[in-house]
């Protein structure tokens, strides 16, 4: 098999996975396309290094994470902000209404405690796992988690929300 078809394959094989963690990251879905293929762009050019890494989607989340977290720097999004139509509904089995609120209280979150609240809690990596994949200290990604966590709980206990700060009890004790 060449390099362009095991390339081929491996895009083909985790393009849903990758596009499901940019759109926690991002909350949108048009900006996750983006998102993924700008990853995967870079990927290709860095394919044969890629290929023979220990763990292949570590490797591509830490390039997704990269791309997202640049993006976030740049002045251009920091003027534009693009509305998209309501969000899709979640996979059956959900409750719809707790879906939504949780989505809207993560789009909330900053971005770099947002990443690290996708990466613990959606992608259940450790806190080692977590730090290695963006480049900091477990004790960063220790006060990004708690960070997070609060911001999210601060966001759902609005007067709007029906969810309580109960619900996201269960993840602080990851």
């Amino acid at each position: 098999m060449s390099l362009d078809e095991e390339y081929t394959t491996y895009v083909t094989g985790r393009s849903s996975w990758l596009r499901r963690i940019a759109y926690l990251l991002c909350q949108d879905w048009h900006r996750a396309d983006d998102l993924v293929q700008t990853a995967i762009t870079r990927l290709y050019v860095k394919w044969r290094k890629a290929r023979v890494a220990d763990d292949l989607d570590a490797y591509v989340r830490v390039i997704l994470i990269r791309v997202f977290l640049a993006e976030q720097r740049t002045a251009w999004f920091s003027r534009v902000r693009l509305t998209a139509a309501p969000p899709d509904p979640p996979p059956g089995g959900h409750d719809r209404d707790t879906a939504v609120d949780l989505s809207r209280a993560l789009a909330a979150v900053p971005p770099r405690q947002r990443v690290t609240l996708v990466l613990r809690f959606h992608c259940d990596l450790s806190v080692e796992q977590t730090a290695v994949a963006l480049g900091c200290s477990t004790g960063t990604v220790k006060s990004q988690t708690a960070r997070g966590l609060a911001a999210l709980r601060a966001t759902l206990d609005a007067p709007y929300s029906p969810l309580s700060h109960t619900d996201l009890s269960h993840m602080e004790e990851r």
